[in-house]
């Protein structure tokens, strides 16, 4: 059995009062979680004010990025060694704003998801294509071909630790959503892909998230999607009730 995780990505939102407001209200409105797993990702300004508040709940800590290095001369970066001191248990990496924006490669991520495996840190890796791609016809080979990139040299024993997130560019922010049926199909393509890997025992057992737009209106659909484990989550993570409300999806 697969535990959804449910995480937030703040991005660049929240300030310190905020940050701690928001999670003092995720906390009191969160039933018990049996059945699933729930994190938050804010900036790394406020990761140490917000460890405090969840340790020993059920709200995990994440962040947003990493360095591939443990420490060095890289002005304005943050090391894995930092996140995990400051409590984190997840690291997202290679986002689409951040291959975008930024111009991570391929085997920039690769070199950060086996970073962060190195250093005891759980990497959610993001995939996913833009309009002109999948108008294109070439959504899942671009997808998967992702994938394979991302996962050079990660052991089957560090899949169990591995997320995988599909984020289809063209849905981020922009409150258009892939269908349950679109989202299924390529979440199905990408466990064909880890198979085709690691074997179908091990491709089995990883999660991978839905982002891109999921709301309160949409979670239940795409979390009923067999191959659907979880949500990565923008927007609708700043606010407590409606992350609440995803959290307790249906």
């Amino acid at each position: 059995m697969r535990t959804p995780l449910i995480a937030g990505n703040w991005k660049m939102y929240k300030t310190i009062g905020e940050a701690t407001a928001l999670v003092r209200d995720l906390l009191a409105g969160l039933g018990p979680l049996a059945d699933r797993e729930a994190i938050v990702c804010p900036p790394f300004t406020a990761l140490a004010a917000v460890a405090p508040l969840v340790a020993g709940s059920q709200l995990g800590l994440g962040a947003q990025n990493l360095y591939p290095e443990a420490q060095g001369a890289f002005t304005g970066e943050v090391s894995p060694v930092m996140l995990a001191d400051v409590g984190c248990r997840y690291v997202i990496v290679g986002h689409s704003e951040r291959r975008q924006y930024f111009g991570e490669s391929d085997a920039f991520v690769n070199r950060k998801l086996r970073t962060a495996l190195a250093h005891g840190l759980r990497p959610i890796v993001c995939v996913g294509e833009s309009k002109p791609q999948r108008d294109a016809g070439q959504a899942e080979p671009i997808v998967t071909a992702q994938v394979r990139a991302a996962l050079v040299e990660v052991t089957p024993e560090q899949m169990a630790d591995v997320v995988i997130a599909y984020e289809p560019i063209w849905a981020i922010g922009t409150g258009d959503t892939a269908t349950p049926a679109d989202a299924q199909a390529m979440h199905a393509a990408i466990r064909a892909t880890l198979a085709d890997l690691y074997g179908a025992e091990i491709a089995a057992t990883v999660r991978i998230q839905y982002g891109g737009s999921v709301k309160p209106d949409n979670i239940d659909e795409l979390m009923a999607q067999p191959d659907i484990d979880g949500a990565l989550v923008g927007g609708a993570s700043l606010q407590a009730a409606s992350f609440l409300r995803i959290i307790n999806y249906q």
